[in-house]
């Protein structure tokens, strides 16, 4: 074996989302009316969960309480940032916030912390947490499956999604850990520049295809989270067999993410950054650490308003992606669909 083959690991060429169309087929639907966007979904741990596989990002004006509240209306789900605090939580859950749609995010904690944070929410409503996500840059340490592995002894009735990882090894590392949905992505987001300052990423179609398969022989569920740009990409997503899909960017701007306004030249925009930024970082932890670097980059987005007018022309493209493909719901477009390379 020569010195190049012995470095990597495949010779296909790996695909981003913009590197393919989905081929339209025959198709007996006439309307987008008569496509569900909903699945049902039985998850390793025995919860059934219904509702339209799209989750909100766990990010700073995006995963915001006000966010879950307007996209349980569509029963899309939010993974709420876990800078918000459990009395944000029972304030909202006394308003009407589902639990069903709406995920309490930890990052690398204390074990003890996220089940106290989680007990005072349900000590407190009544209402107990459903999924929760555990989200963290390299979900490759060791440490994070041993956090994983003792919250599946601490609260085996809490469903946990857990990443990121890109590859078939690291969803086997972490549905071995005990997970019972695997986060996919790294370096994929559109703030994100992890793969420019570390070298390591992984094109996002590629990521769900070489790992779909290792995911449903684990009895795990695929969340891809990163690089959908345009409503086309979900479909394109949901054919390479992802289970669900997260979406931060195209969620930017809209009122229900409480970011500040800033006018420039009589247009009003709002602040979106990655939470590897320098900006997530000041905010956050009185500034980037010496020992290492900003992995994020923040940006000006127009003021998009209520975020219900973008959910619709995000499902009305999916919609749309189902009926050129003769599906009848998202769960056809994994056993249908087809690329072409472009």
């Amino acid at each position: 074996m020569t010195r190049e083959q012995n470095k990597f690991i495949s010779n296909e060429r790996k695909l981003a989302f913009s590197d393919v169309y989905l081929v339209p087929q025959f198709s007996s639907i006439n309307s987008r009316r008569s496509v569900n966007v909903t699945e049902e979904f039985t998850f390793k741990n025995g919860h059934s969960w219904e509702g339209t596989p799209i989750i909100a990002s766990n990010m700073d004006y995006i995963g915001t309480l006000e966010m879950a509240s307007s996209l349980q209306n569509f029963k899309i789900c939010t993974a709420v940032s876990k800078f918000v605090s459990p009395e944000d939580w029972i304030s909202y859950i006394e308003s009407g916030l589902d639990m069903e749609y709406a995920f309490p995010t930890f990052g690398l904690d204390n074990k003890n912390y996220i089940t106290d944070y989680l007990n005072h929410i349900s000590d407190s409503t009544g209402h107990t947490a459903k999924i929760i996500v555990l989200d963290v840059p390299n979900g490759y340490i060791d440490s994070f499956a041993s956090l994983i592995s003792d919250l599946k002894v601490l609260i085996p009735d809490i469903t946990i999604f857990a990443g990121n990882v890109v590859t078939p090894e690291g969803v086997e590392l972490l549905a071995n850990a005990g997970v019972d949905g695997v986060k996919l992505g790294i370096g994929s987001g559109s703030v994100c520049t992890t793969s420019i300052e570390t070298g390591v990423g992984y094109p996002q179609l590629s990521a769900i295809l070489d790992c779909a398969d290792t995911a449903k022989n684990n009895n795990v569920v695929l969340i891809s989270d990163g690089g959908i740009s345009e409503s086309g990409d979900l479909g394109k997503a949901f054919v390479a067999g992802t289970d669900f899909i997260m979406i931060g960017g195209i969620l930017a701007g809209h009122t229900e993410g409480g970011a500040p306004t800033i006018t420039e030249n009589d247009t009003e925009y709002r602040l979106y950054y990655g939470m590897s930024s320098e900006e997530a970082m000041n905010t956050h932890y009185d500034g980037i650490a010496e020992y290492r670097t900003a992995e994020g980059i923040s940006k000006l987005v127009k003021d998009k308003g209520p975020v219900a007018n973008t959910i619709k022309q995000l499902l009305g493209g999916l919609r749309s992606s189902c009926t050129y493909l003769n599906c009848q719901n998202i769960a056809e477009l994994t056993s249908k669909g087809q690329f072409i390379k472009i």
